[in-house]
């Protein structure tokens, strides 16, 4: 019996940061059990974010299902509805609108949480309450043709009944500590600039964010509308990847876009968007969901992504720790205990960076672990092995490559070459899927384009590997052959 998981630690990838010595957090965090699967494993990039596509949650989540965003995607806020249980009429736009914290400084209103300081439950209720019993703040609504959908968090669903026309608006993650005069809806969505402003007037002062306040929290003081979009369709995961699947998590977005998919969604009252999640209750439930008869779990974490955008060195380290000691030995032995085989998939769906506090669409670090076999390559679960390995691009093909979709004699579970076919059509098929871990437009040196193909094959050869890549005109070098690189 075979059984696939993947698991998405959001925002986990990272860029190096001094205060750790040059290191990113995944690199530097307490990982040993990730580690470990790396050393039997395969390690790699995949590019979740295409090119001319907003790095985000969004558009990498879609990519990590098998969903190419470019074709499917028409904003944030249709997937979050869809997890929210909004229905989205033709003509609809909806936006996702987050309950932020902005803190007047010199007179200038500053973003200073995009999530209210992740307020939640009762209290983001009672905001909103008050917000609905304010009549500017309704009245502007129904200038708008706006209605919000209200939840216990600090992420809801507003929808319009009609497109105004062609908009810009900004996430508010993306503009933490920054002034927000300049990153205001515009053209059509200058109308929007009403809710917006009304909302922080009724909500500065009120008891619920005074508290807040007195104890060391953030304010959650005014609403944020982004993401927007129209209704979309998602072909079914099954008819695309052939496998049942699970989706656990706490966030909307990701509900959303299983519910679009028919990937079944189980939700766990403990768990949270935040570092305070309820680990082994997810882990648990995808173990459920496998010994129900799905083929595949789909588990979603959040809290490196939040504490990423909190600006939370030691959150996201802590983040990572908990996810590697809580989480991943549960579900390698939960597997296992079961009696069947298991091939996992652990990775980043975007870089979250530390320093700008925001999105990157840099290829993220992938891990490919089989129970069944174990690779011998002694190496570690971080941006810089990830760096050595193959690149997959675009990033929808992970699934196939996870659930072994398409099968060559030439290459074994792990997609390593292991014989040069003799035929040019076979032989040249073989080259062309190597050429595609070197990214098109970078330089690499010899030795490292050698240590590159050393990870894909298994029969020692770089150097014939490397001559037949130039020759056949897949990669290109340089007279000295100092330099290499792929057009």
């Amino acid at each position: 019996m075979q059984k696939y998981i993947v698991l998405i630690a959001d925002g986990c990838a990272d860029l190096p940061i001094e205060a750790l010595g040059g290191k990113t957090p995944l690199a530097a965090a307490e990982i040993p059990h990730l580690n470990a699967l790396a050393a039997q494993g395969f390690v790699g990039r995949a590019n979740t974010i295409p090119e001319g596509v907003a790095p985000g949650s969004d558009t990498a989540i879609l990519s990590i299902f098998g969903y190419d965003p470019r074709c499917h995607y028409t904003g944030r806020s249709p997937l979050e509805a869809a997890g929210s249980g909004v229905k989205l009429c033709a003509g609809n736009l909806s936006f996702r609108l987050n309950l932020a914290g902005a803190q007047d400084v010199g007179g200038e209103l500053t973003m200073r949480s995009h999530s209210g300081g992740n307020i939640e439950g009762e209290q983001a209720l009672e905001l909103m309450a008050a917000l609905h019993a304010d009549a500017i703040f309704v009245a502007e609504l129904h200038k708008l043709g706006m209605a919000i959908s209200v939840n216990p968090s600090f992420r809801h669903i507003a929808v319009m009944e009609r497109s105004p026309g062609a908009m810009a608006t900004t996430p508010p993650h993306e503009i933490v500590d920054r002034p927000i005069a300049p990153y205001l809806p515009s053209g059509a969505g200058e109308a929007l600039r009403g809710i917006m402003l009304r909302s922080y007037e009724v909500l500065k002062d009120h008891p619920v964010n005074r508290a807040r306040l007195s104890q060391g929290k953030l304010a959650a003081n005014m609403v944020w509308p982004w993401g927007e979009g129209s209704a979309i369709e998602l072909p079914s995961f099954e008819s695309v990847h052939g496998k049942r699947a699970a989706a656990i998590s706490a966030v909307p977005l990701v509900w959303g876009i299983a519910n679009l998919s028919g990937v079944a969604v189980r939700k766990v009252p403990t768990a949270t968007a935040d570092i305070d999640t309820d680990y082994e209750g997810k882990a648990d439930a995808a173990l459920c969901a496998l010994s129900e008869g799905f083929d595949c779990a789909i588990v979603h974490v959040e809290a490196p992504d939040e504490c990423s955008h909190d600006g939370d060195l030691a959150g996201k380290l802590e983040a990572l720790k908990r996810i590697d000691s809580r989480m991943v030995p549960r579900l390698v032995e939960g597997v296992r205990g079961m009696g069947a085989s298991l091939r996992l998939l652990v990775l980043s769906d975007h870089y979250t960076l530390l320093s700008t506090r925001g999105h990157d669409g840099t290829p993220v670090p992938y891990l490919l672990y089989d129970s069944e076999q174990d690779t011998g390559r002694s190496q570690s679960f971080c941006e810089a092995s990830a760096q050595k390995g193959p690149l997959i691009d675009p990033a929808t093909r992970l699934m196939g490559m996870l659930f072994q979709a398409k099968k060559s004699s030439y290459f074994d579970a792990d997609g390593r070459l292991t014989s040069l076919p003799s035929r040019d059509g076979p032989r040249l098929e073989a080259l062309s899927k190597l050429a595609e871990a070197f990214e098109p437009g970078r330089d690499y040196r010899e030795n490292e384009v050698g240590e590159i193909l050393d990870t894909l094959h298994t029969f020692g050869d770089r150097f014939l590997l490397r001559r037949e890549l130039v020759d056949r005109g897949l990669l290109k070098r340089t007279r000295s052959g100092d330099r290499y690189w792929r057009e």
